[in-house]
């Protein structure tokens, strides 16, 4: 039978609650990586571009940066969880557990822990649990994630709604801290910003300013770098207006990067709490960014503080702190919602 060997993808009717996959594909990832994100985003957190900060620290290295790890496992994902999705919904409960650095081989799998099927009988969403490892076997990071797949078979049954208890916020006494970390002597002119975290309070929404537009090219390089091989990001005929979808990791990158203009002590991401791809990114969106300080938290290492973060993604210029209508729906040139936790000097 002709293409009985290819993969069309699963579709929301193929999905069983409790079902665990494996994921193909094993990863080692290099240098190579972390040149390629730093082409792709301004990204210049410092314990991520240099390695003598990052041993100032307490750190063997340099790490990789923490959003290559999630890329690179998300990307291990999309074959089986994403690939004929609508749209990835959200994200909760992520915390990262152990530094990913170049040489290791990262593997992912995912359990299937909600299923809902929409009213229009068109589509479901598919709810799962991923973990990555390490070839050591090393916890590296797990989040949740919710996806609006398609159904194929639009006479298949409806399964049983179960829609997980997720929580809102990661506790900041479960976060897990690098072993080693130490910013008591933490150069902060090296670094880029003389602000700790008692520089900032908690409702304090900043303006990150600096803007870049996205291009189709760039877009395209991250999905192939990070092997997502989602459908609405590669192939223009699947909408009427024939453009590509913008992966949304790659939003979140670029948003990421573009803090450091005022939150560039803000080092290691150590949990995302929950986060919402608000609307379509498209090439020529020129993405700005601003954050709202959310909480602070101690930890166990010295000199290291927690500070949770809201990170706002848009499209338009001048509107920092806006977010939603008076109706709770979000305001049309939010492209992303990020809720965090970072490490930082106190």
């Amino acid at each position: 039978m002709a293409g009985a060997k290819t993969n069309k993808g699963r579709f929301f009717e193929d999905y069983r609650l409790g079902e665990v996959i494996a994921h193909a594909v094993p990863r080692t990832v290099s240098g190579g990586e972390r040149a390629l994100y730093h082409a792709l985003y301004p990204a210049r957190g410092a314990i991520h571009s240099s390695d003598e900060f990052a041993r100032a620290c307490g750190l063997a290295a340099s790490p990789m940066d923490d959003l290559i790890a999630f890329h690179t496992v998300f990307g291990k994902t999309v074959p089986d969880i994403s690939l004929n999705a609508v749209a990835n919904l959200g994200y909760a409960e992520a915390r990262f557990h152990t530094p990913v650095w170049p040489g290791d081989t990262l593997v992912a799998r995912s359990e299937v822990i909600g299923l809902k099927e929409n009213s229009n009988g068109k589509t479901g969403v598919v709810y799962v649990r991923t973990q990555g490892h390490n070839q050591r076997g090393d916890l590296v990071l797990d989040y949740v994630r919710w996806v609006m797949v398609r159904k194929n078979d639009l006479d298949a049954p409806a399964p049983n709604a179960v829609v997980p208890d997720l929580a809102a916020v990661v506790d900041p006494a479960a976060l897990v801290i690098p072993t080693g970390l130490d910013f008591t002597h933490y150069d902060f002119a090296l670094a880029g910003e003389p602000h700790r975290m008692g520089d900032y309070a908690v409702g304090e929404v900043i303006d990150h300013v600096d803007g870049v537009t996205i291009e189709d090219a760039e877009h395209m390089l991250a999905t192939r770098l990070w092997q997502n091989t989602a459908k609405t990001h590669y192939d223009g005929t699947l909408r009427e207006d024939g453009r590509r979808l913008i992966y949304g990791g790659h939003v979140i990158s670029m948003a990421r990067a573009l803090s450091f203009n005022g939150l560039a002590n803000a080092q290691m991401i150590v949990a995302i709490n929950g986060g919402a791809h608000a609307n379509p990114c498209f090439a020529g969106d020129t993405v700005r960014a601003w954050s709202e300080v959310l909480d602070m938290a101690p930890t166990t290492a010295p000199g290291v503080g927690a500070m949770r973060l809201r990170l706002v993604a848009v499209n338009e210029a001048g509107k920092a702190g806006a977010l939603r209508d008076d109706a709770g729906k979000y305001l049309s040139h939010i492209l992303l919602d990020l809720d965090y936790w970072v490490l930082i000097p106190l």
